[in-house]
């Protein structure tokens, strides 16, 4: 039985493996944003300290940005502005447990963590 020499094999794998050990990357370019993304200015508002109108504060604000931004689109903007109204006037009338439950369901029917 002849036995083959590896060497040459091994010489010839390690310089095909340095081909591509000198090539250059082409350099990134950076991303710019959109224009509509440049004109987008929010301005955060003072939020009330604690309890159901605070927490609906908050939720409006969320909602304002996202509109602004084009994450939610008018439709349903105006129908989380509706429900919204509602729990403010239920936070409004000191029924605050009532205020928490109707924003819960606002976010929960709309994606939003309700946590």
């Amino acid at each position: 039985m002849r036995l083959i020499s590896l060497a040459p094999l091994l010489g010839l794998s390690l310089a095909l493996a340095g081909c591509n050990a000198n090539r250059q990357q082409a350099p990134i370019e950076a991303v710019q944003p959109l224009p509509s993304q440049e004109a987008v200015r929010v301005t955060p508002r003072a939020l009330p300290d604690g309890g159901c109108a605070a927490e609906i504060a908050r939720y409006r604000a969320i909602q304002d940005n996202d509109l602004a931004m084009g994450h939610v689109e008018k439709g349903v903007h105006a129908q989380i502005q509706t429900e919204m109204a509602e729990a403010e006037r239920a936070c409004s009338a000191g029924d605050a447990l009532r205020a928490q439950y109707l924003l819960r369901a606002s976010k929960e029917r709309h994606g939003y963590p309700a946590g």
